[in-house]
């Protein structure tokens, strides 16, 4: 049986330090990860790092996937469009239901288009205000804690990121040193 893996999404101006706590857990952990981008193109990160993703969101074998990490973008308003990324979100969930979704700071707004928080707890880095503009997102399932798991559903503001890391690495069973994350 092949070793499943963890799909980083990576768009335009993505949160770098969101992810960081995930990544470092995830290769403690030895869980292989692929990077999947919205596009073969370069991807430019909010800190202008630039990434050349593995595969992208129409080619991955998306049987291969025990779970997806998402990080947070300086302006998620730029995706609020982007179709093929929900119907990407939705056909992994749907494929496996047992999928490890893993948002932090904005992108939670991703999984509430995709409906997949409709009957989850959920916290997100988005003021009341614009959670309501939206129309995506049901207010009583808003949570105000940094970081939220609801079954397989993990949600996090972006300043939680240490322990949004832990929580995902917790949620995938693997094997890591939390130590490394706080002063000791």
């Amino acid at each position: 049986m092949k070793t499943k893996i963890t799909g980083v999404i990576l768009y335009p101006l993505f949160s770098e330090y969101e992810l960081t706590v995930a990544l470092s857990i995830l290769k403690q952990g030895d869980h292989p990860i692929k990077t999947i981008g919205i596009t073969s193109e370069p991807i430019i990160g909010e800190s202008d790092l630039t990434c050349i993703s593995d595969t992208t969101i129409y080619d991955v074998d998306i049987n291969t996937l025990d779970s997806l990490l998402l990080p947070g973008c300086m302006d998620i308003s730029t995706l609020y469009d982007n179709e093929d990324l929900i119907d990407f979100i939705n056909r992994c969930s749907l494929y496996n239901k047992d999928l490890v979704i893993a948002a932090i700071s904005s992108s939670p707004y991703l999984l509430a288009k995709a409906g997949l928080l409709e009957d989850r707890k959920y916290t997100i880095g988005m003021y009341e205000e614009h959670r309501k503009e939206t129309g995506f997102f049901k207010e009583e399932n808003y949570c105000n804690d940094l970081v939220v798991q609801d079954g397989n559903i993990l949600t996090a503001r972006g300043r939680g990121f240490i322990e949004f890391g832990e929580r995902f690495g917790q949620l995938l069973k693997l094997d890591f040193d939390s130590n490394w994350y706080h002063g000791v």
